[in-house]
């Protein structure tokens, strides 16, 4: 009788391709539970789709997070008649030919590049004649990441854009420590320990052998981040929140905790939705719940919101501010200029980041970029790989203020 694990059982060999292509898309799935797969598959049968579906998610998935890459690589494998043009419309969005009108689910590009890469059917490889070997001429390849760093995010075609992404989530933002208050021993400590110093000398008779010394403990800063996402700041938006999920789920970098909020007409708190792993989905999140995408500006009154409700909660202890807009600003700039000023003492640092700073004529002449820049503390440009590159340097070293 034909089995799923026999040579000639089809079925098994596609829950095989279908394993690796869950593991190139970032899924941690092993041999054991390939074996795993195909043992419950002949157990539960094949009788409808959402059984199946059901059986290899319970086998396959172990982390909330991987749900909607499971979903997407599972659609595109199993279920799209056209899977590999759908594939490759992804990828190549450029194609009017082969793009589909619906905008991309979360994790679907992510879908499509672990089947293209590698987890296509063999028998359409055998017929196709290709070989399993593939050479890459990589001569050009730094100067073209070199070229990409430095372009604006504005100016980036589509596959630029995406090439630019995995970029950001490869950048780090590490920060150095803040001395705190407590102090604990230590031999070499830059402080005298006194009260310890009393008690070493109680147990040897009252005499002091050595003074006892203590030094103070470090902590890490909180970074809060203020994201503009007007319409005027849209492209910049999107890039700049890819960089802020890949800082928030990046361990061993310092930071305390990392909270996000996004502001156009109103403030919006979406620190929960980055810690989701999937960077689509933390997106698609975040944009679903911020209903101002897109829109107006109202600086002063979303830094009043946040000053109101959300200053004491997060600013605490040293935090590092990343003000992300172009200041262009409809309100008052009276109110916008108090608001400000109020956020610049409650924090250790606060950092502008402004897209104008691409052009070499930048000047404030805005009333609203007139009224955040006396209360910052560092003004820099966030258009493209490289300038955001150069905050993490700034930020891993000690800085002055007013730069």
């Amino acid at each position: 009788m034909e089995t799923l694990a026999s040579p000639e059982g089809r079925l098994g060999q596609n829950i095989l391709w279908f394993a690796r292509a869950l593991r190139k898309a970032g899924l941690p799935i092993g041999s054991g539970r390939v074996i795993d797969a195909i043992h419950a598959v002949e157990a539960a049968g094949f009788t409808s789709r959402e059984d199946f579906y059901w059986t290899l998610h319970a086998c396959f998935v172990s982390r909330p997070e991987h749900r909607a890459v499971f979903a997407q690589v599972f659609r595109l494998y199993w279920r799209d008649p056209q899977f590999l043009e759908h594939m490759m419309s992804l990828l190549l969005p450029q194609l009017r030919g082969l793009q589909e009108d619906r905008p991309p689910e979360p994790a679907e590009k992510r879908a499509a590049e672990a089947l293209l890469d590698g987890a296509a059917r063999p028998e359409e490889r055998e017929e196709a004649g290709e070989e399993s070997l593939i050479e890459i001429d990589a001569a050009e390849t730094v100067s073209e990441e070199e070229r990409l760093k430095r372009l604006d995010f504005e100016q980036m075609s589509t596959s630029e854009i995406e090439a630019a992404k995995r970029m950001l989530s490869r950048l780090s933002l590490p920060v150095p420590p803040i001395a705190s208050r407590r102090v604990v021993a230590a031999v070499s400590g830059s402080r005298p320990d006194l009260r310890r110093t009393l008690r070493l000398a109680l147990r040897q008779g009252g005499e002091v052998a050595a003074i006892a010394r203590r030094r103070p403990t470090e902590r890490w800063p909180n970074l809060v981040v203020l994201c503009d996402i007007s319409g005027s700041m849209s492209r910049y938006s999107r890039l700049v929140l890819h960089f802020v999920h890949a800082v928030a789920n990046r361990k061993g970098q310092g930071w305390a905790r990392v909270h996000a909020f996004t502001f156009g007409t109103r403030l919006t708190d979406i620190t929960r939705h980055l810690r989701t792993r999937d960077v689509d989905a933390a997106l698609a999140a975040a944009g679903a719940e911020a209903q101002d995408w897109s829109g107006g500006t109202r600086i002063g009154e979303c830094l009043h919101v946040f000053n109101r409700d959300w200053s004491r909660r997060v600013l605490g202890q040293g935090a590092v501010v990343l003000l992300i807009t172009d200041g262009l600003d409809r309100g008052a700039p009276e109110a916008l200029s108090r608001e400000m000023e109020r956020l610049h003492l409650s924090t250790k640092r606060l950092i502008w980041l402004n897209p104008l700073l691409r052009w070499d004529g930048f000047a404030p002449r805005a009333a609203g970029i007139r009224a955040m820049l006396p209360h910052v503390d560092s003004l820099r440009a966030a258009h493209s790989v490289a300038s955001l590159d150069a905050l993490a340097e700034a930020l891993s070293r000690p800085e002055g203020r007013r730069r």
